[in-house]
């Protein structure tokens, strides 16, 4: 199965063209919170409904706002993807599961504190082949420019049980990239870097 991952858009997302694929991952933060722009989710839904892709799945990010209210009202928040919180959906015998929360951004989207982060972790299936989240794992591609980790360190827990074959997310801009650790191929697809400017490339990973 050929994955295609992007994450971290910010509105920038026409920028990418058009890809292929057989299934397409948007690791969160399409939109751009600061300007609480609620326009771009329908330019990327747009989007998604040109690429070239048998699946497209989407989680919400710190910056989504408009997403998290949606979903909260029961309304669907795209046409042409598949958007996940906390959601199982399977593919071509893959397993795959999104989960938007994230620590330490009080007062942005998909916040939760400690424990009711942790409650969320325990809910991912034990079977899930593709996990997708925004926050990293802690001590996993999770350093900003200030070199200290900022991931998840609950989450970081919950995987080194689960061990999933892959592990996407982005949020962190400076630690895009992947690695391989025990069973796990973790990327971060963060496309934009600190000015909020596209600098990277989608990550392909075979499954």
């Amino acid at each position: 199965m050929r994955i295609v991952i992007i994450s971290d858009t910010h509105g920038r997302h026409s920028e990418l063209g058009t890809l292929s694929g057989d299934v397409l991952i948007h690791c969160g933060d399409f939109c751009d919170g600061y300007n609480n722009d609620g326009h771009v989710i329908p330019q990327i839904d747009q989007w998604f409904g040109r690429q070239d892709f048998e699946r497209i799945l989407c989680i919400g990010g710190n910056h989504d706002f408009i997403a998290q209210s949606r979903r909260s009202a029961g309304e669907p928040v795209f046409q042409n993807a598949i958007y996940l919180e906390d959601d199982v959906y399977r593919f071509n015998d893959v397993t795959f599961y999104g989960t938007p929360w994230l620590p330490d951004l009080d007062g942005w989207a998909y916040f939760l504190p400690d424990e009711e982060r942790q409650a969320k972790w325990s809910l991912i299936p034990r079977d899930t082949d593709v996990l997708i989240t925004h926050t990293p794992p802690f001590g996993v591609l999770d350093k900003p420019r200030s070199g200290r980790s900022i991931g998840c360190p609950f989450l970081a827990a919950e995987i080194s049980h689960l061990q999933p074959k892959l592990h996407c997310f982005g949020h962190v801009h400076a630690s895009f990239g992947q690695c391989v650790r025990s069973m796990t191929t973790f990327v971060n697809a963060a496309m934009v870097d600190s000015q909020y400017e596209i600098r990277r490339s989608p990550v392909l990973v075979n499954l």
